[in-house]
């Protein structure tokens, strides 16, 4: 596992999680920063061995920003993903690459200005982290010589979110089903990441490891469940913005360590307020009909 990075201020990394397989390594989402993709690579080669296969869990940037830093090295890794980034190209991404675009324009001396031009050079190289292997549906799997189980959910956290159960170790790859400090839900459907979070939990494994925070064992994972289960029944209530956000940060308990615990308070307020409680035309854009 390459860990992630989540600093307040700056726009975080996505956990890595590097498989062995018999003819080479498997790579689970490659990060957002240079720094971050570097780490993955130099495994690679302290291993003396390929990166076969790239399995993007979404298409958030975070987690496919080094898919074109990886491939620049290894061309003939093969990426399995469902295909929600073409979506997201049209969509979301065009949009964030327009007002990437404006505040560069508006001030360009900005401290922000460099990230925001790194933000646009990940864009313009998404293309590279489209699948060549479209995964549509639940899938089992030899990669590299290696059994995996892909697992889709449609229209949880993204349009199409992948995660990957190992059986030979009993590990999970969650993606950003599972988060922390919080839930991200800026291209979440909320009820279907619920119904998303129950898949997981049929699941038997022995370690999950999230998109962002520690690996989980299945009594940690039942209490982020529990947690994000509350948090969409406060949400749905007629108690308040900081109620939910404080009774998150109280279900969640010891999943989240002291020092974050008032930065997660201040993150899920946000979010009750502008996706738990969005209006119907958001709901329908990340819900569906």
């Amino acid at each position: 596992m390459i860990v992630g990075t989540f600093i307040p201020g700056q726009q975080p990394d996505g956990n890595s999680v590097l498989i062995h397989a018999p003819d080479g390594l498997i790579v689970v989402d490659t990060g957002r920063h240079v720094q971050h993709t570097q780490q993955i690579v130099e495994y690679a080669q302290r291993a003396n061995l390929p990166i076969r296969a790239i399995v993007n869990s979404h298409w958030h940037l975070d987690h496919i920003g080094g898919d074109a830093r990886i491939l620049a090295i290894y061309p003939d890794a093969q990426i399995y993903a469902s295909d929600a980034l073409k979506d997201a190209l049209k969509g979301f991404l065009a949009r964030y690459t327009e007002y990437l675009e404006k505040q560069i324009q508006k001030s360009s001396d900005d401290p922000k200005a460099q990230a925001w031009r790194d933000e646009l050079a990940i864009i313009e190289t998404a293309t590279s982290a489209l699948p060549t292997e479209v995964i549509d549906e639940t899938k089992q799997l030899t990669i590299a010589g290696r059994h995996l189980v892909l697992h889709l959910e449609t229209r949880a956290v993204t349009g199409g979110d992948v995660w990957v159960f190992d059986p030979a170790s009993g590990v999970l790859v969650a993606g950003d089903l599972v988060t922390l400090p919080v839930p991200f839900l800026d291209t979440a459907c909320p009820e279907h990441w619920k119904n998303a979070l129950g898949h997981l939990a049929e699941a038997h494994f022995k370690i999950l490891i999230p998109g962002h925070g520690a690996p989980m064992h299945r009594l940690d994972f039942d209490r982020y469940r529990r947690a994000y289960e509350n948090l969409l029944e406060c949400a749905g209530s007629a108690h308040s913005t900081e109620e939910c956000a404080a009774g998150w940060v109280h279900d969640a308990g010891n999943l989240i360590a002291d020092p974050d615990r008032s930065y997660a308070k201040k993150l899920m307020a946000g979010y009750v307020d502008s996706s738990l409680r969005a209006g119907p035309t958001k709901i329908v854009t990340f819900c569906g009909d």
